[in-house]
């Protein structure tokens, strides 16, 4: 029968070539989409954890309240200390933000004062992604201050200036005067031009002596990347060991917005595949439908010498089945080729600034993993089974005399 059924479809090769590359093009088309999407995905989940840790352990009131002392960890080093206990093999950064207003010699304006000490791997990686000219404030230091690239032009100041900044209401000086050793650029505009950044300790001498507004909690795993799974566990023996004074916080409960957008993309995905192999598929439904009409009379002489209306049936899905499956297997090919050949990383050229806006990274890493292959293939085959019911079913109702007698 798979004999016969392949015998057929290359009788008009121009119209089975047409419905096979079709379908070859939509599988191609999906592979490459779910392999942009999975790494716009993944690269939004590293973006987002290298910027603010897998986990944030933050005051126990710090999300129902916005008055600066209320959110403060006022005990930070024995939280640290408890933290790392129980999470010994994680990376720190621990982070002091301060609103303040932050002036030049002739402009001031508002902004948020970042205070940050960090492992050196993790400092290493902000200064390789964030530091324009100069350098971060050194580790410990009171007269050192970094800003971001657009508030320093608000100000107008540059490497060298002095700096002055007013933190009143706070416990620490509430106003210092800095020197200006960094210049930062980040994504989005509208944070780089009110980003300040001192030394943990000077941020701690300005307003808050011993505190921290967080820590950021940088999961380093043995193997594999860091999942969802390996966050909530984290969190379960982080929060224990804590205790109730302070709150500890997966990356989605800290950015649900963002959590929730991720989440939505693997179902949308799976809808717009659909639609696509559904156009596909109509493609395919006449193709089979022509070639049954043009062959009424041999399926009369077939259902006529013996032939029940289930094997007429079976051979018209047969056909629709080879078609959809030699498309498949070249979509697949070229696919699998297509992301082999990105495997080393995908920049579109000119779009760099817009997808930092947009919180995406510049460099995209297109890979689809074994679901994504099998619901491809899984499509692929439903398309060529819906494709062919209608042609089937007409074929399977067809009397053998009229069959023989009609003229195409």
């Amino acid at each position: 029968m798979w004999a016969l059924a392949w015998r057929n479809v290359w009788r008009h090769k121009t119209r089975s070539l047409v419905a096979a590359g079709a379908v070859a093009a939509v599988v191609l088309f999906t592979l490459v989409f779910f392999g942009f999407v999975t790494a716009t995905t993944n690269g939004m989940f590293e973006l987002l954890t290298s910027e603010s840790g897998h986990l944030q352990v933050i005051g126990a009131r710090a999300r129902e309240v916005q008055d600066f002392d209320a959110r403060l960890i006022r005990d930070a080093q024995q939280v640290e200390a408890a933290l790392l206990r129980e999470l010994p093999a994680v990376r720190l950064r621990r982070v002091l933000e301060v609103p303040a207003l932050i002036s030049g010699e002739t402009r001031a304006r508002g902004a948020l004062i970042v205070g940050v000490a960090q492992d050196e791997v993790l400092a290493q990686r902000f200064a390789q992604e964030h530091v324009a000219a100069g350098r971060l404030p050194s580790p410990g230091s009171w007269d050192e201050i970094a800003l971001g690239a657009a508030l320093a032009r608000a100000l107008q100041v540059e490497l060298g200036d002095p700096v002055y900044v007013f933190a009143p209401g706070t416990e620490g000086w509430g106003a210092a005067a800095y020197t200006l050793v960094g210049l930062l650029a980040f994504p989005q505009t509208a944070y780089e031009i009110q980003a300040a950044y001192l030394s943990l300790e000077g941020a701690q001498e300005l307003a808050a002596p011993s505190a921290v507004s967080r820590l950021e909690v940088h999961l380093v795993p043995e193997r594999g990347v860091v999942t969802d799974a390996v966050i909530e566990d984290a969190k379960a023996r982080a929060a224990a060991a804590l205790g109730p004074a302070v709150r500890v916080e997966t990356w989605r409960e800290a950015s649900p917005d963002t959590a929730a957008m991720l989440d939505l993309m693997d179902p949308a995905m799976a809808v717009f595949s659909l639609l696509i192999f559904v156009l596909a598929g109509l493609l395919v439904v006449n193709t089979i439908y022509l070639g049954l009409v043009e062959r009424i009379r041999e399926f009369g002489v077939i259902i006529a010498v013996g032939a029940d209306r289930w094997r007429v049936m079976r051979m018209v899905l047969a056909e629709s089945l080879v078609l959809v499956a030699a498309g498949t297997a070249v979509g697949l090919l070229t696919g699998g080729l297509l992301l082999v050949s990105w495997a080393d990383g995908f920049r579109m050229p000119g779009l760099d600034e817009v997808l930092a806006e947009a919180g995406l990274p510049a460099v995209l890493y297109p890979a689809v993993t074994p679901a994504q292959v099998a619901v491809t293939v899984g499509f692929a085959v439903a398309t060529a089974l819906m494709a062919a019911l209608w042609p089937a079913w007409v074929a399977g109702r067809l009397e053998p005399v009229e069959a023989m007698r009609h003229v195409a």
